[in-house]
């Protein structure tokens, strides 16, 4: 099955894109509309118009660089990248979910109105270890429970219904829990699932399992700089977005699309090096420029996070599958070097 989305595309027609201009015309979405017609001297229906078609044309022709894996052979080329970039086995993404701010929606009520007292929609995205987006979910109400987000979303219950064609569990070399399961890593404000694994909860932890949820953290960061590139290179996510609820939704598909298509085709001007994440050699954080740059512009006001949910109980089996990964990442067979004195140093973070 491809990714959940709002609508999907009438063509899948694909074509090279001048992409100066594309992200150009990106950016400019963050400009009022008003902005528009003054220099270009058409009314601002007119502009809005323009630019929803537009938005729509990116995503029509760029959709296939935003389609989700579709057999167990492409999710575990997915796995394989986690585990050798992030030293994490069978993860198949990381997940997180934002409120995208928009104005309020005429004659909706509080069906946006999110307990941030903010008019929102809502975005789950999962990533890959090269940060380009595999599966995503747009267009909730920003008023949804925030702890059933993922269960009403098409994501959530496509993964409940197994219709993604996962892998099968598979033993793996060092972990104690067979066979081990596919898996995605999310944080807190997510369920504990057999498909989805977040970290130990609560302050006082034992050493393993704050290696564990240092693990975790390292892997899982991959989504952070996902959506961090996302606010910082698309400046239309710097406020609220001024639209009716569809051509908001066109304007965020476009973003996404482009990204992935920067992501894959320029990724030295898109995302230099330096502009994401990296460790040294003792495993220290280096933070990426998107961090800098998002502070001193102000950007990324537009995507807030989802609210974090407490006192959910979870299977005794996943818990099991928990406890042995943290073994596992303790063992010398899944150990890092570095990891006990990070922890040590920064027990607090952890």
């Amino acid at each position: 099955m491809g990714i959940p989305v709002v609508r999907r595309p009438k063509s899948s027609t694909s074509q090279q894109f001048d992409v100066p201009a594309v992200r150009q015309f990106v950016e400019l979405l963050g400009f009022e509309f008003h902005q528009f017609d003054i220099s270009f001297r058409m009314g601002r229906i007119t502009v809005s118009r323009i630019v929803s078609e537009t938005s729509q044309a990116i995503f029509q022709s760029l959709h296939e660089y935003l389609r989700g894996p579709t057999s167990a052979d492409e999710w575990k080329n997915i796995a394989t990248g986690f585990e050798e970039q992030w030293n994490f086995p069978h993860v198949i993404g990381a997940l997180d979910g934002k409120h995208v701010r928009i104005e309020c929606p005429k004659k909706s009520g509080t069906l946006y109105h999110n307990y941030k007292s903010f008019f929102s929609l809502v975005l789950l995205a999962m990533c890959d270890a090269d940060y380009c987006f595999t599966f995503f979910d747009l267009g909730q109400y920003g008023s949804n429970n925030d702890s059933g987000v993922l269960a009403s979303s098409k994501m959530g219950q496509a993964f409940e219904a197994d219709e993604i064609n996962l892998p099968d569990a598979e033993d793996y070399d060092g972990c104690k829990f067979k066979p081990l399961p596919y898996f995605m890593l999310g944080d807190d404000i997510f369920p504990l699932t057999e498909y989805l694994l977040k970290p130990f909860p609560g302050k006082d932890l034992s050493e393993s399992e704050r290696i564990y949820n240092y693990r975790h953290s390292r892997a899982r960061r991959v989504i952070e700089n996902t959506f961090g590139i996302l606010v910082t290179r698309f400046r239309i996510f710097s406020r609220p977005i001024k639209a009716n609820v569809e051509n908001a939704e066109n304007y965020v598909l476009a973003c996404l699309a482009l990204h992935n298509y920067l992501r894959k085709t320029s990724n030295a001007t898109y995302t230099p090096s330096s502009f994401v994440d990296s460790e040294d050699g003792d495993g220290n954080i280096i933070l990426g420029d998107w961090r800098a740059e998002k502070e001193k512009e102000g950007l990324g006001g537009c995507m807030q996070e989802i609210k974090q949910v407490r006192g959910r109980r979870s299977k005794e089996e996943v818990l099991c599958m928990r406890r042995d990964l943290k073994d596992y990442f303790c063992s010398e067979e899944g150990s890092l070097e570095w990891q006990l004195r990070y922890i040590r140093r920064t027990s607090s973070n952890y």
